[in-house]
């Protein structure tokens, strides 16, 4: 069965032929259309519009004729506009019809009559133009088939993207089902609607972390195959919105897999862990990421061996994101050298050298510096926001802050609480686990501080890496930077955003999913050509040659920076022993450099060069060199 492959948005679509469904499309004339319907040849009709063609089977007289046979038959017939294959791609039982429009991006720097041989090398006529080097082609009845076309420009150095127009069936998506756990609107850091609906209390609509969002935009609540650590003290590991899913745990005060449990002086880690990850279970509550891996680790200690033992552990056991809502402000307990390097170790080792992302609370004292483990360079410092979109007072501020998180302040946070935990010992009945007394569960209280807003920052994280696997740490980072919301006074940031209280602001999941999307389907950031070679300064080995218009050669591409033109030329020559021509040309009032592989009187020589690059994955096109001039 034939395949081909064409680009389909930033990812490659291997499609194989049908052999049984062809598309036919009918003249406009209404009775011409309808008589598809009793049309002799065909024998049953799937869909009545993909793409503008009808997909159907066709009648055929004997085994012996074969689908292309009857295809060019059907044809030729009067009422038949055009016929084409349908086909499927590896991965899916969908039909996919090619419409005969192709999406076409030239590479920068081509000009118009470079574009228009392109054109009518396979006989394409524009129907629209997108913008600078970008238009929509549509094939003729000299055309080959749109797919073959697609993937023929694609091969043409002159030729950035060559996408056909594809059409298939849709699936209607809904969002994500709503949880259904009993407590799970009173999660106003999820999605903010603006009241607490079982209190005589408003907060500010939005002031939330787009976390519902981010679920209907990855279809799902997060990967089971994400691990996200919580370090901390007090798991209460028979919780319902925590037993299942536990891996790995490990307590370092016994060195063992027995986690310290029912001891009333530490219960912090329930609630903490809960905020990244209780599950979806119908019952409680639901944290950031529901459906990732839980991995408790107890102990937590100022001792550089506790320090090291506990992010070995995570290296050790594929944490994904490691989640801490604790530390010190207290400059004697600041941290030493062995201690920075096991965090940067494991923010470089972790995941398999992409780095384990490493979230630290800020902390709640009110300083102006925060605490000493948030502050590390590898990490990700977390403060603090409110239900009304305002610092929480309590949370330290500083210039190592990178993000703030929805927690209370204003109202508070609902979590899951330790079976054993007393809760606030000055206060009596409900108000001991819920802030304005009414008593919602017996299994949660109210949370909050740089504790709660550490670990929502964590489940998001697990929510990126499962949009986007292949991110590093850096890149996580870097992306809650860049689509953190701005709140609080503008005049709070500085000239590269930034702000004291705030970071680069409060935490936005969606729009930090959407990000982690965007670079898995473009491959990742672009490599930067460094600023020096891209503005030509440096020291470079020249040997020019004035060249005369004649003779024949293989074009690569046409390039705006000369940084480009000097990288690609010392490739070019280690790789292929051939004088490289170079064309300085200007374009819209920008100067263009075409780079041409070799220096032929004859054109096969040149065509036998192509080949040998394009065996060498180097994509070019013959070129008359005198056409440059």
């Amino acid at each position: 069965m034939s395949k081909i492959t064409v680009k389909a948005g930033k990812t490659e679509l291997t499609l194989r032929k049908s052999q049984k469904y062809v598309g036919i499309k009918t003249k406009e004339s209404e009775l011409v259309a309808k008589s598809i319907e009793s049309d002799e040849d065909v024998n049953s009709k799937i869909h009545e519009n993909l793409g503008g063609f009808q997909i159907v089977t066709l009648k055929r007289s004997s085994r012996r004729v074969s689908l292309d046979e009857k295809l060019d038959e059907v044809r030729k017939k009067d009422s038949v506009e055009v016929g084409t294959h349908v086909y499927y791609s590896e991965k899916s039982r969908k039909p996919i019809v090619a419409t005969g429009d192709i999406y076409i991006i030239f590479a920068d720097g081509t000009d118009k009559s470079e574009q228009q041989m392109v054109l009518d090398e396979y006989a394409l006529k524009v129907v629209a133009n997108k913008g600078e080097n970008r238009i929509v082609a549509r094939v003729t009845d000299k055309s080959p088939n749109p797919l073959k076309v697609a993937a023929y420009l694609q091969d043409i150095s002159l030729v950035k993207l060559a996408e056909p127009d594809l059409d298939s069936i849709v699936d209607e998506y809904m969002p994500v089902a709503a949880p259904t756990d009993g407590l799970f609107k009173h999660e106003w850091h999820l999605r903010n609607e603006g009241v607490i609906i079982d209190a005589n209390w408003r907060i500010k609509k939005g002031a939330d972390a787009k976390v519902i969002d981010a679920w209907d935009r990855l279809g799902n609540m997060g990967s089971k195959d994400i691990t996200i650590a919580v370090i901390d003290n007090g798991f209460d590991l028979s919780h319902p919105d925590l037993k299942d899913r536990v891996v790995h745990q490990y307590d370092l005060w016994t060195n063992s897999k027995n986690v310290l449990q029912g001891d009333p002086t530490y219960t912090h880690g329930t609630p903490c862990a809960s905020v990244a990850l209780a599950r979806s279970n119908g019952s409680g509550i639901v944290g950031a990421a529901p459906n990732a891996k839980f991995m408790p680790i107890s102990g937590t200690s100022f001792g550089w061996q506790a320090t090291e033992k506990m992010f070995q552990h995570c290296i050790d056991n594929g944490a994904d994101v490691i989640s801490c809502s604790w530390g010190t402000t207290e400059s004697q307990f600041a941290l030493n050298a062995l201690k920075a390097e096991a965090i940067a170790k494991a923010a470089r080792e972790g995941r398999n050298g992409k780095g384990a992302v490493i979230c630290y609370a800020a902390g709640n004292e009110g300083l102006d510096y925060v605490n000493y483990y948030s502050a590390h360079p590898d990490v990700i410092c977390v403060g603090a926001s409110t239900s009304k979109d305002e610092h929480a007072t309590y949370s330290n501020r500083g210039r190592e802050v990178t993000i703030v998180a929805p927690s209370n302040g204003d109202w508070p946070i609902t979590a899951s609480r330790a079976s054993w935990d007393n809760g606030v010992s000055w206060e009596v009945g409900a108000y001991r686990y819920w802030w304005d007394g009414i008593d919602r569960s017996a299994h949660h209280k109210h949370f909050g501080g740089t504790s709660s807003a550490t670990p929502l920052v964590a489940g998001i994280c697990a929510l990126m890496l499962t949009a986007n696997p292949d991110l590093t740490a850096k890149d996580v980072k870097q992306i809650l930077i860049d689509t953190a919301d701005k709140i609080g006074d503008p005049l709070e940031y500085n000239t590269e955003g930034h702000s004291l209280k705030y970071g680069y602001g409060r935490v936005n999941a969606d729009k930090a999913v959407k990000e982690a999307l965007r670079l898995k389907d473009t491959g990742g950031i672009p490599e930067e050509v460094e600023e020096d070679i891209k503005k030509g300064r440096g020291i470079f080995r020249f040997n020019v040659e004035k060249k005369k218009p004649e003779g024949f050669g293989v074009q690569i591409g046409a390039f705006a920076e000369y940084g480009n033109v000097l990288i690609q030329v010392e490739k070019l020559q280690s790789a292929f022993k051939q004088p490289i021509i170079v064309s300085i040309n200007e374009l819209d009032g920008q100067t263009v450099y075409k780079v041409v592989v070799g220096d032929f009187d004859d054109k096969s020589d040149a065509s036998r060069l192509k080949k040998v690059m394009k065996e060498a994955g180097v994509k070019g096109f013959v070129r008359n060199i005198k056409d440059l001039a």
